[in-house]
């Protein structure tokens, strides 16, 4: 595992640690508690804001608004037990694949 990966997994692991830890001394606690809507509303807020950032320029911006975008779409994925290690392994199989190609093999809803 990359350096860049151990830190997500560490967070990650933290999140999933907080599941039972009182909302009352955790934010993610808290956040988790409150549910999939809640969740779902924090990380579209920090979507927003990485587009906010993104479009201002500012390097420290970006970064700053990108790591708690991450950070949130680890709360997601810790709130449905999904392992981030799922996400590394979908980016795997797509590596190496052109997008339109990869867009265009996906089964259509």
């Amino acid at each position: 595992m990359r350096e860049r990966d151990d830190i997500l997994q560490a967070v990650y692991q933290v999140i999933q640690e907080r599941k039972g830890a009182s909302a009352d001394t955790s934010y993610t606690a808290s956040l988790l508690q409150k549910g999939i809507d809640k969740i779902l509303k924090k990380l579209g807020e920090e979507a927003t804001e990485v587009v906010i950032a993104g479009k201002g320029g500012k390097r420290e911006e970006i970064v700053y608004e990108t790591a708690d975008l991450f950070f949130h779409a680890l709360v997601l994925l810790g709130y449905y037990d999904i392992d981030p290690e799922d996400i590394y392994a979908e980016l795997r199989r797509r590596f190496g694949t052109s997008g339109i190609a990869e867009k265009a093999s996906r089964p259509r809803e």
